[in-house]
């Protein structure tokens, strides 16, 4: 492993001390679901470059890793200036999904946010799905540890959605990859929402990733309430391109 990643390994985990930024947080001084959802995605990715698969090493085959499911859980408060601790591992692969768990714990220890998130491998220049056979033999998992037992779930959106507003893709939302980067989704997500219930801590985010959006493109967001659930769709063309659940 090259010692010089800002990552620790500890048997098949890897962990970072963080110190939560003010940049990350909400006016309440709470880490934001999509400021875990940067720091998940920072952590994975150097881990998965200590482990011989990130983004160097598939970039140089045109492919690039591509998040397709994730389900956080909310346990306890993360706040500003807060020390913590993240963890991540790779858990092998389910078909055409690669799962990474994650981790935070405060300084006592105790969980705070616990995460599971299902990955493809998309091929840069035709951005369809791979499976390329050397990463099979790379992301073998031999004894399996969850944070989330369960793998991410597709999911299930009421027929009923009100139509909530628009987003126009910025140019600042596009990452690496060229389309908009994860945790962009899950920002319009909740700022769709009325102002009172955005700041609600969420208990458990699920987000479903279906069409990868790109600078300029206007994306309708759709809403649902019912028992104490948010659901919110983003549709572009009519089509769905994301969907989130956020549960209170």
């Amino acid at each position: 492993m090259n010692t010089n990643l800002p990552v620790h390994q500890e048997g098949n985990k890897f962990r970072q001390e963080l110190c939560v930024p003010c940049y990350q947080t909400d006016r309440q001084g709470l880490l934001k679901p999509s400021g875990f959802m940067d720091m998940a995605q920072e952590i994975a990715y150097w881990a998965a470059e200590a482990l011989g698969f990130g983004y160097d090493s598939l970039h140089i085959h045109h492919t690039a890793w591509v998040m397709a499911r994730l389900h956080i859980q909310f346990l306890q408060p993360v706040r500003w200036r807060d020390s913590v601790t993240l963890f991540t591992w790779h858990k092998g692969s389910s078909g055409l999904l690669f799962l990474r768990d994650f981790l935070m714990c405060d300084a006592t220890g105790a969980t705070s946010i616990a995460a599971t998130s299902s990955w493809v491998v998309i091929d840069e220049r035709s951005r369809r799905m791979v499976k390329p056979e050397d990463l099979l033999k790379l992301v073998q998992v031999e004894q399996v540890e969850h944070a989330i037992s369960e793998p991410a779930p597709k999911i299930a959106l009421p027929k009923e959605m009100e139509l909530a507003g628009e987003h126009t893709v910025l140019s600042t939302e596009i990452d690496i990859n060229g389309h908009t980067n994860n945790a962009c989704y899950v920002v319009w997500a909740i700022s769709s929402l009325p102002s009172e219930e955005a700041l609600r801590l969420v208990k458990d985010l699920y987000i479903n990733f279906i069409k990868e959006t790109t600078e300029g493109e206007c994306v309708q967001l759709y809403r649902h309430f019912s028992d104490n659930i948010w659901h919110v769709e983003g549709r572009l063309g009519g089509k769905a391109c994301f969907s989130v659940k956020l549960c209170y």
